[in-house]
């Protein structure tokens, strides 16, 4: 399933469409400890977080996230989506806690 498909069937908020709109998703990841995530998040995942600051953004490149997802409808700075435009990170928000917005893109992509 594609991130542009994701964020239609799941209503989800689009902060900035970046260059990963019509990739494909892995699977769902959900971490906010920044190292631990660096080090594990799958490339292609959507990555489920509350954490919206720059660092956030340098490890979905690293990981080569397909899309952050920012839970509980987390707010942003400026900065923050400035960074992600430049940079292609896309980034959506979900007002649904991180499990629960988790497991409604793993129903997803068992259904695709």
């Amino acid at each position: 399933m594609k991130v542009s498909e994701l964020a239609k069937n799941l209503n989800l908020t689009v902060l900035i469409e970046g260059d990963h709109w019509d990739s494909d998703i892995t699977v769902p990841a959900c971490c906010d400890l920044l190292s631990v995530a660096m080090g594990t998040l799958p490339e292609g995942c959507a990555w489920v977080t509350v954490m919206s600051n720059i660092n956030t953004l340098a490890v979905a490149s690293l990981t080569d996230a397909a899309c952050v997802i920012l839970a509980l409808k987390t707010a942003v700075e400026d900065n923050f989506l400035a960074k992600a435009e430049a940079t292609g990170i896309t980034v959506l928000r979900s007002p649904d806690h991180i499990f629960d917005t988790a497991l409604k893109v793993y129903k997803q992509l068992e259904n695709n």
